[in-house]
């Protein structure tokens, strides 16, 4: 799908959607207590459909009934089970250690860059205790069952690995321990997972460089609601600082999610008179398109630093937003861990690219506000990966376009 956005102003009251990251959690957490649970708000997209499907296969039973899905946990692991993670880099890596400690037999598969992003920290540790992997490059399949004790986990990848091993180690029984074999780099998404899984009852040990399940940990079925997202609200608070007046209505400002941190951002810009900002991206990695477009219209240099890790995403996100601003008349220089963003007034229209990415597509559509001349975005479909919804809440908020 292609739009050509005409620029205008956003304005108007919008109610962000629930947050994926917490969605995933939330339907794991429920497949693997013993029971019934019951979530409110679970963001419907792709990533989060392909993290429900996985525990379907696995042998949880999920049934979605408006925004209420409820999930009865696995009784019996199925024996073997051929997952299709599509693009979604949380699936992949929350549920190959699931699937392990589960003892299915599995079969991972997956789409678009996925293939390409690592999981190393498995493939290195997994015959340690017990599984195997018959395939190195996907399709991966695994075989075994994990056992228990310490996983060395580097967290200069992904946080990722650490909330797979967080999620799965209560299904091994006795005690184990993840150990940090380097600085953890998004840290507050491993915090939000062992936040979320002490909600249903199984709490996590938390130190400065391990996180620990003690033996006797295990899911417990709840009702649970999920907050909104504050990756997806920085879209709009962004929107306003830089022009727009919309109002994100159903936002906790008391959220455990490290994208809290936009709140901040954006009103210090605004109360600083729009002047340039640093920011060290290390534990907001998905926020840094967004603040790309934030700083391009700066007063003066900002300086997005730590930020390595979105080459490996879902396209090389470093090299997307500053080639397709660039293209547009801003005036940014790509490190090979940071973005450099020298501000301008205004952006002239242009013909940009997605990449295939959800972030990168809502980034420039929230960048056409400064745009002087029509704004084309082509592949815009791919915003379903998270937020299906995005551009007709757009559309509401008084964005223009039409499908080209």
């Amino acid at each position: 799908m292609d739009l050509k956005i005409t620029p205008s102003l956003l304005h108007g009251r919008i109610t962000v959607p629930a947050s994926k990251s917490i969605s995933h959690r939330a339907l794991i957490c429920a497949a693997l207590a013993d029971g019934k649970s019951v979530l409110h708000n679970v963001l419907g997209c792709e990533d989060t459909e392909a993290t429900a499907n996985a525990l379907t296969a696995l042998g949880a039973h999920i049934s979605k009934d408006g925004e209420k899905t409820t999930v009865e946990g696995i009784k019996k692991p199925a024996k073997e089970a051929d997952i299709d993670c599509n693009e979604s880099g949380s699936t992949l890596r929350f549920m190959i250690p699931i699937a392990a400690a589960l003892g299915t037999k599995t079969t991972f598969r997956g789409k678009a860059n996925l293939p390409n992003r690592p999981i190393t920290p498995y493939l290195e540790e997994f015959p340690k205790h017990g599984v195997t992997f018959d395939t190195e490059r996907m399709p991966y399949t695994i075989s075994g069952k994990l056992t228990g004790g310490e996983f060395p986990v580097t967290g200069d990848i992904s946080s990722q690995f650490i909330t797979g091993y967080m999620l799965a180690l209560p299904l091994i029984g006795g005690d184990s321990v993840i150990k940090l074999t380097s600085e953890l780099q998004s840290r507050p998404y491993a915090e939000l997972t062992a936040d979320v899984m002490n909600t249903f009852g199984c709490p996590v040990n938390i130190g400065e460089d391990d996180f620990a399940v003690n033996a006797g940990a295990a899911f417990t079925p709840r009702e649970y609601t999920v907050e909104a997202d504050m990756s997806q609200a920085a879209f709009f608070l962004v929107a306003n600082a830089i022009g727009g007046s919309t109002e994100p209505v159903n936002l906790n400002y008391e959220s455990v999610q490290g994208d809290r941190v936009i709140i901040e951002i954006t009103r210090d810009f605004m109360n600083n008179g729009g002047k340039a900002f640093d920011v060290d991206a290390e534990n907001i990695p998905d926020l840094v398109p967004i603040l790309t477009v934030l700083a391009c219209f700066a007063d003066g240099t900002s300086h997005i630093t730590n930020c390595a890790r979105l080459r490996i995403k879902e396209c090389d996100r470093l090299a997307a937003i500053s080639t397709e601003l660039n293209k547009l008349g801003a005036n940014i220089e790509e490190g090979a861990d940071s973005l450099t963003i020298h501000g301008v007034k205004e952006l002239h229209g242009g013909d940009c690219i997605t990449y295939s990415d959800h972030r990168i597509a809502m980034s420039l559509a929230i960048a056409s506000q400064r745009c002087t001349e029509p704004l084309m975005i082509r592949g815009a479909e791919c915003v379903s990966k998270s937020y299906p919804g995005f551009f007709d809440d757009f559309s509401t908020l008084g964005g223009k376009y039409d499908v080209i």
